[in-house]
């Protein structure tokens, strides 16, 4: 059985990775929106809204400053209480 091989041109190329950035932009706007809607957010989530660091999380949950939920090994957070808290953080600024 012979053996067929595809060439690729650089047009070829060129589309193959326009069309492949646009995908990827769009799987990043759509888990933007979906983080966006969410009434409960996991720590990862909370981490990037904040840019804040692991400890810093655990700080602010240590010190009563972030209310939380436990739900086995996932801590959840209120939507409500992280966007208070960078409310909050622009008022002192």
């Amino acid at each position: 059985m012979p053996v067929t091989i595809d060439l690729m041109t650089r047009e070829d190329f060129q589309q193959f990775k326009q069309e492949l950035l646009t995908e990827l932009k769009n799987m990043q706007l759509g888990n933007a929106q979906t983080v966006q809607h969410k009434q409960w957010l996991k720590s990862a989530d909370v981490r990037r809204m904040l840019d804040i660091s692991p400890g810093t999380l655990q700080n602010l949950r240590i010190n009563g400053q972030l209310r939380f939920s436990r739900v086995g090994a996932s801590m959840y957070y209120k939507r409500e209480d992280i966007e208070k808290m960078l409310l909050q953080g622009l008022s002192k600024a």
